[in-house]
């Protein structure tokens, strides 16, 4: 009998009342909105009303370095959040909500899958409850208020070729990358070339995912630099008056959106930020939520350790405040055995067969980037347990050798079968993890606030990614030499650069050293709160493959959707 399709199995959930799940998480009525039956916007009164309960341990999903066959991190951190269950714990997990383009196009939904699901998973993965909406609507009406503003007249001297600001909607359209507006008469507006990127890459929605409270989050979006004057004068939303009316339109969209898994376990999902030019982790305020509301409150970050977790350790510890208990990283035999470099994967076509055979040899060759991946998670101070997400494909000896490798580090490992077997199947992971919990941490930041922009970017190169220097283009000096001129030097790094490597190119597998951090340019998302440098072509808007999944999505002869992963 063929394993059911995660759509099947999201539809025989069986589901708690949502005002349930809030209940047992001690949420008040008070601070919770209904939305339709299954889901509930949590007011963000809910962090002070909860400030007296017992803290919970917070845990960090990451993983090795990504591959085209993916290593399940939502999959581990729902499976791990119900194994918890199994012990007797009470967990709550906070993630981001899913992407529409991606959704649509090759990567699927972001609901898990198998067993180890968030639900109902259609909810999850189109529209939810319009938060991606409102950000690319407060995102937009910057845009308007941009060409508004060179209409009619350019008061603040804006340079029209060195406007930063471009549009963005929640889907993989290539056609938009780059496009001219303003054509027609004089009336149509300025005539200019600009373009679109996705929502999850807008610096709204990463203001958004790193805010505090709305007061804050106004300051965030007053703040966002939408070009610069030819003086090199950075214009901002505030002296456009747009501030306001943005912070207006994310009004409910700043709440975090309340769910559940298949056991009932609660699920906060908020907030989407790109994982290659943004943090690639939900909100800081769903995490201050959360902490106060179980044993143990789990979240995600995206790509590998190099990436997510550093940008998680840097950047949103940094904002809230909140240190981590441990920290999970997701592993599996396919993967290590594609960091061997001896197989060619190609994303949607069949694994090679010598992959699927019989090789620990194989995994230990591709144990490098492991290993380096531990050291990253050391590196902050945060106690690392190594996640053996298993296929029915693996075998024994395989996770042995993965076993072996994590042990030889000091790490601690576990075999999680979530995706066959729900949380029960995660009940050695999370026994795993609740060690690493207890154990005394020193969590600590790579880099001081106040250090110089170079220097924070150097600390990540060196000690995460394992290069041996760092080369700027003139471009990139002269763009980090305006920004701590005008006050940014204060802002952390994040890094945009491949994560399909730890380096800076995407050929290089495993824990690739002897090679330099190249940086072609420098761009600042002072609203949000870092300073990005770029490392190689970054994609900020996809687009579809050949076969987009969009094709095969449509609703059957009982009015049910389909298609849908």
């Amino acid at each position: 009998m063929a394993f059911p399709s995660d759509l099947e199995i999201a539809r025989g959930a069986k589901l708690k009342p949502i005002e349930e799940i809030a209940a047992d998480m001690g949420l008040p009525p008070a601070v919770l909105e209904p939305y339709g039956r299954d889901v509930m916007k949590v007011d963000l009164e809910a962090a002070e009303l909860l400030g007296d309960a017992p803290k919970a341990k917070y845990v960090l999903v990451s993983a090795i370095t990504p591959t085209p066959l993916g290593e399940g991190k939502t999959t581990t951190t729902v499976g791990l959040g119900q194994g918890f269950k199994h012990l007797g714990k009470r967990a709550t997990i906070a993630i981001r909500q899913p992407s529409m383009g991606p959704t649509l196009g090759i990567k699927g939904g972001a609901a898990g899958g198998g067993y180890a699901q968030v639900v109902p998973m259609e909810l999850l993965n189109l529209h939810l409850t319009g938060d991606m909406h409102a950000v690319t609507a407060a995102h937009n009406l910057l845009a308007t208020m941009v060409d508004n503003h060179l209409h009619q007249g350019n008061k603040l001297g804006l340079d029209i070729d060195s406007i930063t600001w471009r549009r963005v909607i929640d889907l993989n359209d290539r056609a938009l990358r780059n496009v001219v507006v303003g054509l027609g008469p004089k009336a149509d507006g300025v005539t200019r070339q600009t373009g679109f990127d996705i929502t999850a890459a807008s610096e709204v929605m990463a203001a958004l995912a790193l805010t505090t409270g709305l007061a804050d989050l106004r300051s965030r979006l007053a703040r966002i630099v939408v070009g610069y004057t030819r003086s090199g004068e950075p214009v901002t939303a505030e002296q456009l008056d747009t501030a306001g009316a943005m912070t207006v339109l994310l009004r409910e969209a700043i709440k975090p959106n309340l769910m559940q898994t298949l056991e009932n376990t609660p699920v906060l999902v908020h907030c989407g930020p790109f994982g290659n030019i943004a943090t690639g982790n939900s909100s800081v305020v769903a995490d201050l939520i959360g902490i106060r509301c179980g044993d143990y409150l789990i979240t995600e970050a995206g790509f590998g350790a190099d990436m997510g977790a550093e940008r998680f350790f840097n950047i949103k510890c940094r904002v809230s405040g909140q240190a981590p208990d441990a920290a999970v990283l997701v592993a599996t035999v396919r993967a290590l055995k594609a960091h061997s470099g001896k197989f060619r994967i190609v994303a949607g076509k069949p694994l090679p067969e010598d992959l699927l055979a019989e090789n620990p040899d194989d995994v230990h060759a591709g144990a490098a980037n492991l290993r380096k991946q531990i050291e990253n998670i050391r590196l902050h101070g945060v106690s690392p347990v190594v996640a053996i997400n298993a296929f029915p494909t693996d075998h024994p000896s395989e996770h042995a050798a993965i076993r072996e490798v994590a042990e030889s580090m000091g790490a601690r490992v576990a075999v999680s079968t979530h995706f066959t077997d729900g949380g029960a199947g995660a009940t050695e992971l999370a026994e795993a993890v609740a060690e690493a919990a207890d154990e005394p941490t020193e969590f600590r930041l790579l880099y001081p606030s106040a250090a110089p922009l170079r220097e924070k970017i150097n600390a990540i190169a060196t000690k995460v990614y394992g290069a041996d220097d760092v080369s700027y283009s003139p471009t990139a000096r002269r763009q980090l030499d305006t920004y701590e001129r005008n006050g940014f030097g204060d802002l952390p790094i994040c890094v945009a650069k491949t994560h399909l490597s730890i380096s800076s190119d995407p050929k290089l597998l495993g824990a690739p050293t002897g090679w330099t951090l190249p940086v072609r340019e420098v761009r600042a998302s002072v609203g949000a709160g870092f300073v990005y440098p770029i490392c190689g072509d970054m994609r900020t808007m996809p687009g579809l493959g050949s076969s987009p999944a969009a094709t095969r999505i449509d609703f059957d002869d009982d009015g049910e959707i389909v298609g849908l992963s």
